[in-house]
C-alpha cells in the first residue's frame, strides 16, 4: 500500500507477530493516530521490540485519539497514544467531551500513564500561487482544523490565533475533515491552508512540493503555546524541504503526547512496553529520521496522568526520578 492510499484512508493495520514473538508472548491491543506521522511510526517501530521482549501487539492506525482514550478508560482497549489535551478534557467534561459532562472523570481515572514523548511538528502549509504570504492573508480563507473530534481543534484553532489575531468562524472558516483524507482534499482545493502533523522532513511535505509549489507559514519566534494543550515550541531548520522557506528556519508548535493504557493492565506488560521503549530510542532515531528527537525526551514530558505501576517500577530499577505528582495511585 503507497503513502498516498494510506493518507485517503483511514488505516488499520495489524502488526500480526506471533510468529517471532516468544510462545507465551502477551497479546495487547494498541492504537494510534497517522501511519506516517510520529505518532504512528513510534509504535510501528516498536512492534517488533516489543514483541522479543514478550509483548506482541495489535496495532490499529489512523485513530481519533480521543475517541481511543474512551475505550481505554471503558476497558475496550489495551494501550494508546493520547493528547494530555484529551485526558485533561475528559477529567473536566469539557471539549470533545462536554456532552459526558461528570461521566468523564471516573472514565479517565481508569487509565494510567506509561511515558511522554515529543510527537509531530504542526506544519502551516500554503501554495505559493495562493497570495498568502503570510499571516494576514488567511482571512477569509478556508483553514483546515483536524477531525471532527479530535483534540486537534483546539491546538490549531490556537496556533492559527497566535499566529494572524483571527479567531475560527469570524474571521476565517474552519475546516474540519479526517486526518487521513485531508492532504487529499487540500489537493483538490477544498481548503486554502493545510495544518499538517508530520515529523521534521515529512514525506507528505515533500510529496507535495514536489507537486506545487509551497510555503511554510512561521509562527512568531516568542510564540509560546497554552500550557494545555500539549504542546512544545520546535523549529523545523532552512533547508529541510528543498525549494520551501530556504532562507530561514521556521518555527513552529510541536505535539506532546502520553503514551497510556488501561489501568488494570498487568504490571508486567506496562514494565516491558515502558522498558523497551526507553531502552530503544537510540535505535529508532538512527532507524527513521522522523524519530530522531526521541532520544533527547524527557520519559515524563507531556505525561498528566498517573503513572501506572508496572511503568514506575521500571523508572525506579533505571534510577529515573519520578515526580511526585505521577507516582502510582
Amino acid at each position: 500500500m503507497n503513502t498516498a492510499h494510506l493518507r485517503r484512508t483511514l488505516a488499520i493495520a495489524t502488526l500480526g507477530l506471533a510468529a517471532s514473538a516468544p510462545g507465551w508472548a502477551a497479546k495487547v491491543s494498541m492504537e494510534s493516530a497517522t501511519a506516517g506521522a510520529v505518532t504512528g511510526l513510534l509504535p510501528q517501530s516498536m512492534a517488533p521490540i516489543w514483541s522479543k521482549a514478550g509483548v506482541d501487539v495489535e496495532l490499529a492506525l489512523g485513530q481519533t485519539l480521543t475517541k481511543s482514550l474512551l475505550k481505554l478508560g471503558q476497558g475496550g482497549l489495551d494501550t494508546s497514544v493520547i493528547p494530555p489535551s484529551a485526558y485533561a478534557d475528559l477529567l473536566a467534561g469539557r471539549g470533545p467531551y462536554a456532552q459526558m459532562g461528570d461521566k468523564g472523570k471516573p472514565i479517565a481515572e481508569k487509565t494510567r500513564a506509561l511515558f511522554g514523548f515529543t510527537a509531530s511538528s504542526y506544519h502551516v502549509i500554503v501554495t505559493v500561487d495562493s497570495g498568502i504570504s503570510d499571516w494576514s492573508k488567511i482571512k477569509g480563507k478556508r483553514v483546515y482544523i483536524g477531525p471532527p473530534a479530535g483534540a486537534a481543534n483546539a491546538q490549531i484553532t490556537a496556533l492559527v490565533k497566535r499566529g494572524s489575531g483571527y479567531e475560527a468562524g469570524k474571521d476565517f472558516e474552519g475546516i474540519k475533515a479526517p486526518w487521513g483524507v485531508s492532504t487529499q482534499s487540500f489537493q483538490d482545493g477544498q481548503f486554502d491552508v493545510h495544518v499538517l502533523t508530520g515529523g521534521t522532513g515529512s514525506a507528505v511535505v515533500t510529496e507535495l512540493s514536489l507537486a506545487r509549489k509551497i510555503r511554510l507559514l512561521p509562527l512568531p519566534a516568542d510564540a509560546m503555546p497554552p500550557a494545555d494543550l500539549g504542546m512544545v515550541m520546535g523549529v523545523i531548520p532552512k533547508g529541510t524541504y528543498k525549494g520551501v522557506n530556504d532562507d530561514a528556519d521556521v518555527p513552529v508548535w510541536k505535539t506532546v503526547m502520553m503514551f497510556m493504557a488501561k489501568k488494570d493492565l498487568s504490571d508486567d506488560v506496562a514494565y516491558k512496553l515502558t522498558k523497551s521503549y526507553i531502552e530503544s530510542r537510540n535505535e529508532l532515531a538512527k532507524g527513521n529520521a522522523l524519530l530522531r528527537d526521541l532520544p533527547g525526551d524527557d520519559p515524563f514530558i507531556g505525561v498528566t496522568a498517573p503513572l501506572h505501576p508496572g511503568a514506575a517500577r521500571y523508572y525506579k530499577e533505571a534510577g529515573i526520578r519520578i515526580p511526585a505528582e505521577l507516582m502510582p495511585r
